[in-house]
């Protein structure tokens, strides 16, 4: 199983969700979710995924 840990690159150790098992994009939004059904959403855009390592990367604008 692959999850993930998805931050914010605009702040310091900001982590947005941990455990992302899903990541949905449309336009600017991205829903992301836990392996336990939370969701958040943001707006930005992804700067980089590290499958193997479990990290997303979005850039969220302040």
């Amino acid at each position: 199983m692959c999850l993930a840990t998805a931050y914010n690159i605009n702040k310091e150790d900001s982590i947005i969700l941990q455990y992302v098992s899903m990541i949905e994009v449309e336009g600017m939004n991205i829903t992301l979710t836990d392996v336990m059904g939370e969701r958040k959403v943001v707006e930005g855009t992804i700067a980089m995924v590290d499958l193997t390592g479990g990290v997303v990367k979005i850039n969220c604008p302040d």
